[in-house]
């Protein structure tokens, strides 16, 4: 993904990307955000939508341990969550199945 959409991201959801700083010892997130640019629309409706369910005190905060394209579709891996949260994960690499990561078409 360009450098300019992951700081975007990071930017916006600090809480679910706070690995990001982390060394590869600890965690997949040092990578950054491993996808094409065309699934940033994608990757953060899910960080919004999580985000949201989390703020809205229907659990504590999760966050995310590698984000990447493998087989591709998106691969989105958190430390925690709750089945809503898991649902929303799995909905979204569905359809990154059928998205562009390139182009986003």
């Amino acid at each position: 993904m360009k450098k300019e959409l992951q700081d975007k991201l990071f930017s916006f959801y600090p809480k679910i990307f706070r690995q990001k700083d982390l060394s590869m010892k600890e965690t997949a997130m040092c990578w950054g955000i491993d996808t094409g640019s065309g699934w940033y629309d994608l990757i953060n409706d899910l960080c919004k939508e999580i985000q949201y369910h989390i703020d809205t005190g229907k659990m504590s905060q999760i966050e995310a341990t590698q984000v990447k394209e493998k087989f591709g579709t998106l691969r989105f891996y958190i430390d925690s969550g709750d089945d809503f949260i898991h649902t929303l994960i799995s909905e979204a690499e569905r359809m990154s199945e059928k998205i562009c990561e390139n182009c986003g078409s």
